[in-house]
């Protein structure tokens, strides 16, 4: 009966995993879908496994000249396409709801690795959990989450533990460069403990230097394995280049919100704002002496999180572990009341951990929410308040001819519901549109020559944010007909013979006032 308890009872890990799956999945599913990204991920996965190929050139954007796309998610595609497949949307949200709370199941396990108190550790944890989840959608960059965190753990684990799981990393490698860009991560990673090795080396008393000269060299060895089995992906060289030739695309690092700098204006950056504070004040009062692979670290991840906010999650995970053994060495130096309570807490709360076995409460919280979907209780979509739901519904019902210009944002919703009936002008995948993608915005912003980009790409219909800049602009420009309104969108058709009949069937469509038009016609009237 004793075992049998042992079973029954959730450890701290299996708490988290519990709380963070039944939250994404239950209470606040529509955060992993904020964006419609997910669905063409969802088309290029299903068009993989239709063709038992892998794309080469686009297929879903209407352009003269095919564009050559690098596909390097396409496992991931496929794997979201097969979920898809078995229960849609809610499917997806309920996979990436587990493997989202798997994630920081397992970062709680590798900070235990350290030891250390186990209240410090849930309350770090509890803080990754937040400062990440500014990040969290149904997309393939969660898997890079996961691999990055599996990677570090072994690279944590040579480094401090001696134990050598390393021969892993090129088999990791090998699925993560066919899985997501964020491979990258894990080469950046292990230079950083590659340079903090080899420093140590260098600045290391002659009788110190054996073990870090030897780590350097198998670290290094590493690398170029995990190099070679980075090449074995369907493009090979020009695979592994691709992602790390668009992070230096100014032009679209800048014009992309995911890639711009967290703004700290924002009340979703605010537990990333704790996160990074409670990191500052436990260096700064760590007595612990700093290693060269932890300076490279810190400075390496805390650069990318503060450049770009997709990089936070990287961020709070690499720092964890770090952060949990610098907050053990000031505890072992205090016996004041604040830190005798952490202590005894941890007595109690660890012997409780320490009771409880197995894997149970992974697959526990899972069967009623699988049951909640495959019975039809819960059904998830993209928002219709802020997606272009009812728009696209009238494309369908009314098919336009010729090429369409549509919204950034919108493109990804069109490939999710309208194609193939509906081809693109652009989407979520602007790493491949080049010029493209520069295009657009001479467009969006009405600069001089954009009436001749819409005549190069023979658009006859403009599909865009009701609110939007352009939208106003082309209400009063009688070369464009407004055919639909709604609170999200705007459909505008050229105003040309072979239109007629849509802009006589439609001569009365009107505007759809929203809060920001009232508010900025308000402000002209008093002005």
């Amino acid at each position: 009966m004793h075992n049998k308890l042992k079973f029954l009872i959730p450890s701290v890990a299996d708490i988290i995993f519990s709380t963070c799956f039944l939250m994404l999945a239950l209470i606040i599913p529509e955060k992993l879908l904020v964006d419609c990204d997910t669905g063409y991920h969802v088309r290029i996965g299903e068009h993989i496994i239709g063709t038992l190929s892998i794309p080469r050139y686009d297929f879903l954007a209407a352009t003269i000249i095919p564009i050559e796309y690098i596909d390097f998610e396409w496992l991931s595609q496929v794997i979201m396409a097969f979920v898809h497949r078995c229960e849609g949307l809610t499917g997806l949200v309920i996979f990436f709801s587990f493997l989202i709370a798997f994630i920081f199941y397992l970062l709680f396990k590798v900070i235990r690795t350290q030891k250390g108190n186990i209240i410090i550790a849930i309350l770090i944890t509890f803080l990754a959990i937040s400062a990440s989840s500014v990040h969290w959608l149904a997309r393939p960059h969660v898997f890079s989450m996961l691999l990055f965190l599996m990677w570090y753990y072994i690279l944590d684990s040579y480094q401090y533990r001696d134990k050598n799981y390393l021969y892993l990393l090129p088999v990791i490698m090998f699925a993560w460069i066919n899985l997501h860009g964020g491979f990258i991560l894990g080469f950046i990673l292990t230079g950083a403990y590659f340079a903090g090795n080899l420093l140590s080396a260098l600045f290391s008393e002659k009788s110190e230097r054996d073990l870090p000269i030897k780590k350097t060299k198998t670290i290094a060895l590493i690398i170029l394995i995990a190099f070679i089995a980075s090449l074995l992906n369907p493009y090979g060289l020009k695979g592994l280049l691709h992602p790390m030739t668009s992070l230096v695309d100014g032009f679209m690092v800048h014009h992309i919100s995911e890639f711009a700098s967290p703004n700290f204006h924002n009340a979703t950056m605010i537990p990333f704002a704790l996160f990074l504070l409670f990191m500052i004040a436990v260096l700064g009062f760590s007595k612990a002496r700093f290693n060269f692979t932890e300076i490279f670290i810190t400075l390496i991840f805390a650069y990318f999180a503060l450049y770009s906010l997709r990089n936070i999650p990287f961020f709070v995970i690499v720092m964890a572990p770090i952060l949990v053994r610098h907050v053990e060495k000031i505890l072992s130096n205090r016996d004041g009341k604040p830190a005798k309570f952490l202590k005894m807490t941890d007595h109690y709360v660890s012997s409780w951990d320490s009771f409880s076995r197995g894997y149970l409460w992974l697959i526990l919280p899972v069967i009623p929410v699988l049951g909640l979907a495959l019975n039809g209780n819960i059904k998830y979509y993209f928002d219709e308040k802020t997606k272009p739901v009812a728009a696209v519904q009238f494309l369908l019902i009314e098919p336009l001819q010729g090429n369409m210009f549509n919204d950034y944002e919108f493109g990804d919703y069109v490939i999710y519901r309208a194609y193939p009936k509906y081809k693109v002008f652009i989407d979520g995948r602007a790493d491949m549109y080049g010029e493209r993608f520069r295009e657009y915005f001479e467009i969006d912003m009405i600069k001089p020559g954009w009436e001749n980009i819409l005549e190069q790409h023979n658009v006859n219909f403009i599909f865009f944010q009701n609110d939007a800049m352009l939208s106003k602009f082309l209400l009063n420009d009688k070369r464009w007909h407004l055919i639909y309104a709604d609170r999200v969108a705007n459909i505008f058709v050229k105003n040309t013979a072979k239109n007629k009949y849509l802009i006589e069937k439609y001569k009365n469509v009107k505007p759809v006032l929203t809060e920001n038009t009232l508010e900025e016609a308000s402000l002209n009237e008093f002005s």
